[in-house]
């Protein structure tokens, strides 16, 4: 299916001037720089399946954001991380959303024929930190207040000015992901957190769509009426699905059984490959190296029991380009030395993957920000130099997992 960019992605876009049309048309031997990266790196997306990936334990994945909603620059992410061969990209379940991460993807294919990573939406059983926005007036805002929120924000999710340049801005809701680190700085209490659950008929109609090859459901854990309730709620709509991932927060003793009894909700009716994300401290990967130990440590306390359920292992919440380190150093993370040692379907399965958000959308974010301050909203491969920037970025924290240029030790 053939799924172009909705019209709230192309419409915040700027026009073409003929000049940019002229400027357009001799980038072909910037794109050739780019094209000259991915094949001298020697990432294999072109050979590699997704599948591949996760058994061979190299399996990398994209976070966009659960709440995450600016299409465009979800759209310029997935060109990059497509190009930089990542194996999934998680999205919002928002038919804009899917549209924009499909539109990436074809753009990175239109530079060098890699293959498409799956594309997965995520959805909540219950209130969840990655399913809330920041919310505030501004008109309530001290006109001497020094704006810390606006500071701190990660996600340049809050401005002080409106789009106009004139009038009070607030937060900008579709860049805004949840990640709170606005609510305790605010000096007069201002902010406030709006949290809500993705409509499970909704979800139903998106899957039963062309174009969405996983789901992840993101789980406390600890109500299981609420799992099976949006479990059943999906019945129907997930023939189709390559992948159902549950991202659940470390639980201590009770991790296991509440794996075991989501397992087992589940298992009546899939008819796929199954993924536990381990979400060890959500939203902190670009915090800096302390914020992967969480992360590591619920990799460490669950690979070390026996008794779990099938399934395959992958870290997120913390991740960063310390990950991989710290998961080599305390030998957990899968090689294909060790997957031909165990089954991977095994309860005895190392840890098969990484999934990035934060971090992934930080560093190449760096670079998008600039092409917006110099042309405003743009394709990305519309300015090769750009392209080439972030590529090297996504390339260098894509490849701790994938081991380009290291012959896969």
């Amino acid at each position: 299916m053939n799924m172009s960019l909705g019209f709230s992605c192309s419409a915040s876009l700027s026009p073409q001037l003929p000049s940019q049309l002229l400027a357009r048309n001799s980038n072909n031997g910037g794109l050739e720089k780019v094209k000259n990266l991915i094949t001298k790196t020697g990432i294999p997306s072109h050979i590699t399946s997704p599948l591949e990936s996760l058994q061979k334990g190299n399996w990398v994945k994209l976070i966009c954001g659960a709440s995450f909603e600016d299409v465009v620059d979800i759209r310029n992410l997935s060109l990059v991380y497509t190009l930089a061969g990542v194996d999934c990209i998680d999205c919002a379940a928002e038919s804009s959303v899917i549209n924009a991460v499909h539109d990436g993807i074809e753009a990175a294919r239109s530079i060098i024929p890699v293959r498409r990573p799956w594309v997965m939406i995520s959805i909540n059983d219950s209130e969840d930190l990655h399913f809330r926005k920041a919310e505030f007036d501004p008109d309530d805002c001290p006109i001497d207040c020094s704006r810390p929120c606006e500071n701190v924000c990660p996600a340049d999710a809050i401005s002080y000015l409106g789009k106009d340049g004139l009038s009070k801005g607030g937060v900008l809701a579709e860049r805004c992901y949840g990640c709170g680190r606005c609510l305790p700085i605010c000096p007069y209490d201002k902010i406030r957190a709006i949290t809500y659950i993705r409509d499970v008929a909704a979800t139903a109609k998106l899957l039963k769509q062309d174009g969405i090859d996983a789901i992840e459901i993101h789980t406390s854990g600890r109500e299981a009426d609420s799992f099976r309730e949006l479990w059943n709620g999906l019945e129907g709509s997930i023939d189709k699905l390559r992948l159902v991932a549950i991202s659940l927060p470390d639980l201590g003793e009770l991790t296991i059984p509440a794996m075991n009894s989501m397992y087992a909700t589940m298992n009546v009716n899939l008819h796929c490959l199954n993924l536990w994300q381990l979400d060890g401290r959500p939203m902190s990967g670009d915090i800096g190296r302390g914020a992967t130990r969480e992360a590591i440590k619920f990799a460490r306390d669950l690979v070390s029991i026996k008794d779990k359920p099938r399934g395959f292992l992958q870290l997120a919440g913390g991740t960063n380009a310390h990950t991989v380190e710290g998961l080599k150093r305390e030998r957990l993370f899968q090689t294909a030395a060790t997957s031909s040692e165990k089954s991977l379907d095994s309860s005895h399965a190392m840890i098969s993957g990484v999934a990035y958000g934060g971090y992934a959308r930080k560093i190449v974010g760096r670079v998008l920000r600039s092409l917006q301050s110099e042309q405003g909203y743009a394709h990305l491969e519309d300015y090769p130099d750009h392209l080439l920037k972030a590529l090297i970025e996504s390339i260098a924290l894509v490849g701790t997992v994938k081991s380009y240029n290291n012959n896969g030790s």
